[in-house]
């Protein structure tokens, strides 16, 4: 009778225990914490003082173009992001390693640095604004096209990987098969690229919607026309105005989450439907 030998695994890594305490410790200290003192710093307002100041027609109007501005964003950066990792995944051309390289700039360059070179292309007497029909610099327009600015690299480096590893025979295939170039990118290409281009989209999204740096230049900062929310609560905060501050910020968090988490229960339903057919 043979004997069942076990033989113990070894990990580079600490076990399971000793990992996921120090997971949850990491997470706790770095994420858990700083957004639990939001809550504990807004409970000190009585429930009036905090509906009132959360409901009040400037920080509405903040919301709005925000939560408007950040979506609008990453829409676009989804249409021109997996157009921009189309291209460089499936084309040569010189200077490819140049752009592939300015595709991650936003990430590098400082913020509040874009924000001054974004106003000072888009003003009225700037190099693209003088030739433009309409007003960008602050106005709304200019703040979706600086969040557009920082978002798009989210979108072109989760999309690209999926590209650069889809077997091009599928394409073959569709074509031999007598689809033509529009069903075989709806029905071969997009199914692979959809879960990475949502997971893009949430990622621009939620960067879009607390950036303060690039956009606080370009914005304007009219109340009810051109203010953000991130601007509003930096106000109350230079106000030492802290509760009605995190109180604000407890909205713009509790929202973010719930659409967050719609995003990836959408992703999830497209990962499942696609995995089954």
């Amino acid at each position: 009778m043979a004997k069942n030998w076990r033989f113990k695994k070894h990990s580079i890594l600490p076990g399971f225990g000793l990992s996921l305490g120090f997971t949850m410790l990491y997470v706790s200290l770095l994420v858990l914490l700083p957004l639990s003192m939001i809550f504990i710093n807004t409970s000190s307002m009585g429930w009036a003082d905090f509906w009132a100041t959360v409901t009040e027609p400037r920080v509405v109007a903040s919301y709005k173009l925000s939560f408007g501005a950040a979506f609008a964003a990453a829409c676009i950066n989804v249409i021109f992001g997996v157009l921009i990792a189309w291209v460089l995944v499936r084309y040569s051309f010189p200077g490819k390693r140049v752009i592939d390289g300015l595709v991650d700039l936003p990430f590098a360059l400082p913020t509040a640095v874009a924000g001054i070179a974004l106003t000072t292309l888009y003003t009225e007497n700037g190099w693209i604004g003088q030739f433009l029909s309409f007003k960008v610099a602050f106005t709304s327009i200019g703040i979706t096209i600086a969040l557009t600015f920082i978002g798009l690299p989210f979108v072109v480096r989760m999309v690209q990987p999926v590209l650069q590893n889809l077997d091009q025979e599928m394409e073959e295939a569709s074509a031999i098969l007598g689809a033509n170039r529009i069903q075989t990118f709806f029905r071969v290409i997009i199914p692979e690229i959809l879960p990475a281009t949502l997971t893009g989209f949430a990622l621009a999204f939620a960067r879009a919607l607390g950036e303060y740096g690039s956009v606080v230049f370009i914005a304007g900062n009219m109340p009810m026309k051109t203010e953000i929310t991130p601007l509003i609560i930096m106000t109350k905060l230079e106000q030492y105005d802290y509760a009605g501050a995190t109180a604000i910020a407890a909205v713009m968090l509790i929202i973010s989450f719930v659409l967050l988490l719609l995003i990836n229960g959408i992703q999830w339903w497209t990962n499942r439907k696609f995995v089954h057919n």
